[in-house]
Formats: structure tokens, C-alpha cells, sequence
């Protein structure tokens, strides 16, 4: 019988323009994974809705623009148009069923005037339709911005859609007051070809957030000590959960009720200075500020019409939206009832989740370095023991002496001074150093604080034992059935890196150290082998902090530690970056990435300048010292062909005495008979009276 009651239809395709943005990605997103008439389950038992005897069970197939054609296509989306014409576009609308035109977010010109051309194209060509067509207009609140109150006697008193001929638009939103005119014009002719409604949305939130991301990333990021709000914060602001927002879509298209405009928001009043307050209160310091609200133009993040939005005052309670629908409502009593669940769909999606790592190891092996360098790199916080405590005793002298009092109330102020009377009693008890229970205390404090929890934390160098681990971790929820000792999963950290180390290497790179660190460090040379030895010790039982971890299946990972080669840790952080993976924090705003590309076009340009003086003066040095080596080598060779010279002259003079006495003579005369004689071989002859006279002689 059900399956005859229900029947079975075809899907329905939807169109939502700038399906990659914001609230219509949320709307359409939402649509793809509605059934058809999955609003209708609860209704049907008081009777069909007008139009709709049966439900039907098919789905939404989502088509739509895209505002960025170099983004990636949404893949909810059956088929996306970029930047396509009007006469291009016009046939994809003829083929749809619904029609879905947002303009209630940072909507231009041309976006509204394409809303109104897309009603009157289609109301033009309605003779063609073969079955009925639906177009919904997603409007704002602003359209009924500057209306009067309900009753002027009483200004609590909110409006709702009976007073919908009252309503004044904001000055700034006249064109969406037009389109929806438009809208409900056109789709009055001829109802059974064409069904039109305007859906009025409050300020969207959830599911990332859009307009209150200001607000969301001060608070998250810990920048100011107080988030600001613009202007005396007292007017209330209406508002919706973009996924509630989304299920009024859908009823709307299931029930296609006679109403044809209707006010989307949900029934808290929250004012501006409480919703503020609700988002530093969970994510942030916990306190605002109020400043002038001329102040918000200046942040370059928030728009005029952003700041029209959070500066609207406007009680208004949706009468027809809950008589009317089936709503399952993500957030209907508002944002600061749900701030919670809110909360962790903003870090989720923004993929804004916390790193948690613990650094050990023996003194000296760079832990606080390490530690710094992951810190600056995940934009995490360095939790060292001393300066946690520092910062605590701080803290509650500030205090107690009035420099936080403002806000604060008298039990605050008195817990804060019985607080530091009892640090400051165990101080004196134990010789300047604190209690083993207060140090926990303290330190399960920091590990739970805000920042901590959003963006997470590198513990240096502690815990040091099995039993402080044990103590700062625990969980009050122990699980008897559990093997495992109870801890608290939303502290304990998630990467364990011990870095390891020689000793003979640890003792020579204290010895290394400038007296100034060493003695900051208390790294005198009997203090550290005491140390040393100690860490050694403790590290051989078999109840050590690291066993403690593997026991909780954290396992640790060792890293060999060896800064002679890599004074800057790069091996080290390379592979703890690798286990660890992208950060899950906020990269740099646009102002930063500014300053970032401006200081590294500064550096590259002062480094070659640098480079070029560098090489000029190697060049200039090499010529005149290579100058110099010829000319030293010329003298060089001069010299040395003068003593070969004067050698030669020596050794050649016995030889040229001898000849000029005994050989010339004889061979002047042999020459001269040669002439004489002319004989045919003059060479055999004159050899032959050498050798003649020779033997004469």
C-alpha cells in the first residue's frame, strides 16, 4: 500500500547560480542529497500539500554557473556553465524544473539584473512549458531593514510576513526590493506553468562561515587580546543556518505552498555584541572590545555590505516558515545556542585541527631549537615548564594587582589571589621550586587553554618520567574494563619524537657553547655530566615516558641527532615534517604573503647586490695578485736566462782557447790549400791534411 501511496517520479533538476560559492554551494550541495518530496514524510499525515497528491521518491540532480572558471567544478553538481551568455544560458533553464537565483550574499549588479532576466525569459516562454516550473529567489532581510516596528509602543514586538506591505528596504539594497517585485509579479500570471517565491534569508553562518568569518578567524588565530566589535553591538541581527536556509529551499520546492514569500530566519534575537562575545568566548580570549564602527573598513576583509549586515536592527519571527513546512531544524534556536556544533564545522571544514607533539631526548640535543623551528613552521605553541610557570604566576599577579580586573567579578579576583598565595606558599616550602601536584595542575591548564586546544602545542622536554606523564594526561573517565592507562585524548599529543645522541658528541657540543648559554642553560660542565647522567638512568628502567606512550599506541620515533654537519636541524625537521605532514593552521593573510614576497624580493635583491660586490672584489684581487705572479715570473726568467748566460760564457772559454791555439791554424791552412788545389771532394781533402799535419804535429 505504501508503495502504491508514494509511486514513483522522475528526479528533478535544479539550477542555483554560483554553485561554488558560499551559501549557494551549501543550498545546492544540500539539494543533492535530497530525496523529492523527502520534506512531505511528516505533512502527508495531515493531508497532500497543494499540487501533490503522492510523494515522490527520486532525487535532485543540481545544475548550475560558476563563478570561477579556474576553480574546481563542485562534484555534487551533475553539469556546471562558466561565464556563459544570457541566449546560452536561456536553454539550460528552459530544461530545468526549479530555478534557484541567490542573491543574498555580496550580490552584484549584474547578478540581480541576471535574476530578473532569467524570471522574465522564462515568463516569456511559458506557453512552451510541458509541466510546471518553479522559480525561487533567495533575497535578504536587508529589504525590510529600515521597516518600522510592529507596534511602536513596543519595540520587541518583531514583524513577520503579515507585515510584509510595511516593510522599508535598506538604502543600499534597493535592487533586491525590485527583483523580488519582479519575482512575484511574474509568477502570478499563470501559477500551473509558473510558480515564483522569494525566500527574505537573515545573515548567514555555519558550515565555514561567510559574513562572521572575521569574527571566527580574530578569534581562532589569538591576534588580539580582545575581539572587536564595530559600534555600540545592541541591534539585533536576524539570522539563519545556511543549512537551515537550505531545507526551507527544499520545502519549498516540495510543497509549492500558496504562500509565496517567506522570512528564513530562526528564532533567536541575538544582538551583535552577543554573538561576538559567544565566538571569542569559544574560540578566542574570551573578551571583546567595542570600537567605532568606522573601524571595520579598515580591516580590509569586511565589505560595505558586510558592514550594512552586522549594523542591521531587525526583530522578525518567520510565522508562514513554521506553519507551513517541515523543517528539521540544524540550528533553530540560533547561533549562540549552537555555537558548540557551529564551532566544529567551522574547524572541519577549514580544516583548522590542532598538532600535538612532544619533543624528548637528553639535555643538550636541541630539543628547544627543534621545538621553535615546528612552532614557527605548524604556527603551533612552545610549551617549556618554566616559562608555562613564569606565565602563570604572571598572570594571577596581574590579576590580583588590578591590571585584568576590568570584567572581572570579586569571586574571580579572589580565586585568583588564593591561586598565587599557594603557588607562592609552596615556593618557600620547597625551596623556590613548586610541588609536583601544582606543576601538573598548571601544566593540564595550558594544555587545555584555547590556543592549545584550537591550534596545538610542542611539549619541550616534558613530561621527563612515566609518572608525570601519567599524572598530566590522565582522564577522570578511567575505563576499568580498558588494558590501557585512562588519558585524555584531547590533550595528549599526537607525535612523539625522541632525538638521540652520543654522549661523547652531547659533551662536546656543550664544551662549544658560548659561557653566556652555557650558564643560562646551567650547562656548567659538572651540572651537565650530572644531568646527563641522571636523563641516562632514568631511561634505562622499564617504566620510561616513551614506554608510557607506547603503551597508548603512540609510538615514538627516534631521530638521530647530528648538528656538527647540520648546525640548522634541516635532516631533523625534514623528517618530522614528513610524519607530521601540512599544517593545519591559517596560512599567511594577504597582508603577510605582501610583506613576505616584498622581504624576499628585498633579500634577493641585496643578496645579488651583495654577490656582485663579492665577485667584483675576488675578480680585482685574483687580477693583481695573478699581476703580480707575472711580473715576478718575468724576473724571474730574466734572471735565470742572465745566470744560464753567464754559465755558458764560463764553461765556453777553455773551449775557445783551445781552438783558437791548436784547431784554427791548422784549419785556416788546410782551407787555403783546398783553394789551391780544388780538388773534387774539398771535404776528403781538407780532412785528409788535418789528419796529415796532425800527425806531423
Amino acid at each position: 500500500m505504501a508503495n502504491e501511496k508514494t509511486g514513483s517520479y522522475r528526479t528533478k533538476r535544479v539550477f542555483v547560480n554560483n554553485i561554488d560559492t558560499y551559501s549557494s554551494k551549501c543550498i545546492a550541495k544540500f539539494l543533492s542529497t535530497c530525496m523529492v518530496g523527502g520534506s512531505l514524510e511528516e505533512a502527508d499525515e495531515d493531508g497532500p500539500a497543494e499540487d501533490e497528491t503522492t510523494l515522490q521518491d527520486g532525487t535532485f540532480q543540481i545544475v548550475g554557473t560558476i563563478s570561477n572558471n579556474e576553480g574546481e567544478k563542485p562534484s555534487f553538481a551533475l553539469q556546471c556553465y562558466a561565464s556563459q551568455k544570457r541566449d546560452q544560458l536561456l536553454p539550460s533553464l528552459l530544461e530545468c524544473d526549479v530555478v534557484v537565483y541567490n542573491i543574498s550574499e555580496h550580490a552584484t549588479a549584474e547578478l540581480i539584473d541576471e535574476a530578473t532576466w532569467a524570471i522574465s525569459a522564462l515568463h516569456s516562454d511559458i506557453e512552451s512549458f510541458a509541466s510546471q516550473k518553479i522559480f525561487i529567489l533567495i533575497s535578504s532581510v536587508m529589504t525590510w531593514a529600515m521597516s518600522k516596528p510592529a507596534d511602536p509602543n513596543d519595540p520587541e514586538i518583531p514583524l513577520t510576513e503579515d507585515d510584509y506591505r510595511r516593510k522599508r528596504h535598506h538604502p543600499n539594497f534597493k535592487e533586491h526590493a525590485n527583483a523580488e517585485k519582479t519575482v512575484l509579479k511574474l509568477g502570478k500570471t499563470k501559477k500551473s506553468k509558473l510558480s515564483s517565491y522569494v525566500v527574505a534569508a537573515g545573515v548567514q553562518y555555519g558550515m565555514g562561515e561567510n559574513l562572521l568569518h572575521y569574527f571566527f578567524k580574530t578569534s581562532w588565530l589569538g591576534e588580539f587580546a580582545k575581539v572587536p566589535v564595530f559600534g555600540p553591538g545592541t541591534n539585533v541581527i536576524p539570522t539563519i543556518h545556511v543549512t537551515d536556509l537550505a531545507g526551507v529551499i527544499q520545502n519549498v520546492i516540495d510543497h509549492k505552498p500558496k504562500i509565496h514569500y517567506f522570512l528564513a530566519v530562526d528564532d533567536s534575537n541575538n544582538t551583535f555584541e552577543d554573538i561576538v562575545k559567544i565566538i571569542s568566548f569559544v574560540l578566542g580570549p574570551g573578551k571583546i572590545k567595542k570600537v567605532p564602527k568606522e573601524e571595520a573598513y579598515l580591516t580590509k576583509v569586511l565589505t560595505n555590505a558586510d558592514v550594512d549586515y552586522l549594523s542591521v536592527n531587525l526583530r522578525i519571527e518567520p510565522v508562514f516558515l513554521k506553519e507551513t513546512f517541515n523543517l528539521h531544524w540544524v540550528s533553530e534556536a540560533g547561533i549562540i545556542d549552537n555555537i558548540n556544533r557551529v564551532v566544529e564545522e567551522y574547524k572541519l571544514l577549514r580544516l583548522l585541527l590542532p598538532i600535538r607533539i612532544c619533543l624528548l631526548g637528553p639535555p643538550a640535543v636541541g630539543k628547544s631549537s627543534v621545538a621553535e623551528k615546528l612552532c614557527q613552521h605548524y604556527k603551533l605553541h612552545h610549551i617549556n615548564l618554566k616559562e608555562v610557570i613564569d606565565e602563570k604566576m604572571q598572570h594571577l599577579e596581574e590579576a590580583v594587582n588590578g591590571t585584568e580586573q576590568e570584567g572581572e567579578s570579586e569571586e574571580a579576583l579572589s580565586n585568583a589571589q588564593d591561586q598565587l598565595d599557594s603557588l607562592k606558599d609552596s615556593m618557600e616550602q620547597n625551596g623556590g621550586r613548586l610541588s609536583d601536584g601544582l606543576v601538573y595542575r598548571i601544566m593540564r591548564d595550558k594544555l587545555n587553554s584555547t590556543p592549545c586546544r584550537n591550534h596545538g602545542f610542542v611539549l619541550d622536554g616534558f613530561p621527563k618520567s612515566y609518572d608525570q606523564a601519567k599524572e598530566i594526561f590522565y582522564d577522570e573517565q578511567d575505563d576499568p574494563r580498558s588494558k590501557m592507562p585512562a588519558f585524555n585524548k584531547k590533550i595528549i599529543p599526537e607525535f612523539i619524537f625522541s632525538l638521540e645522541a652520543s654522549d661523547d658528541f652531547l659533551k662536546e657540543r656543550v664544551q662549544n657553547l658560548p659561557e653566556s648559554v652555557a650558564e643560562k642553560m646551567h650547562y656548567s660542565k659538572d651540572e651537565y655530566l650530572t644531568r646527563l647522567k641522571k636523563f641516562r638512568k632514568a631511561n634505562v628502567e622499564d617504566a620510561t615516558v616513551l614506554n608510557y606512550f607506547d603503551e597508548l599506541e603512540i609510538h615514538p620515533e627516534h631521530i638521530e641527532v647530528n648538528n656538527a654537519v647540520d648546525p640548522e636541524y634541516g635532516a631533523v625537521m625534514d623528517k618530522i615534517t614528513r610524519l607530521v605532514g601540512r599544517p593545519r593552521n591559517y596560512g599567511p593573510t594577504p597582508e603577510e604573503r605582501e610583506e613576505m614576497e616584498r622581504k624576499s624580493v628585498e633579500e634577493t635583491a641585496q643578496r645579488l647586490v651583495l654577490e656582485t660586490a663579492e665577485w667584483n672584489r675576488r675578480e680585482t684581487e685574483t687580477a693583481a695578485k695573478m699581476a703580480t705572479q707575472l711580473e715576478e715570473w718575468n724576473r724571474h726568467v730574466t734572471e735565470v736566462k742572465r745566470q744560464e748566460h753567464e754559465l755558458l760564457e764560463a764553461r765556453s772559454a777553455p773551449l775557445r782557447n783551445y781552438l783558437m791555439n791548436y784547431v784554427m791554424p791548422s784549419l785556416t791552412e788546410g782551407m787555403m790549400e783546398c783553394c789551391k788545389a780544388k780538388p773534387d771532394d774539398p771535404v776528403d781533402f781538407l780532412a785528409e791534411y788535418l789528419l796529415r799535419n796532425n800527425s806531423q804535429d
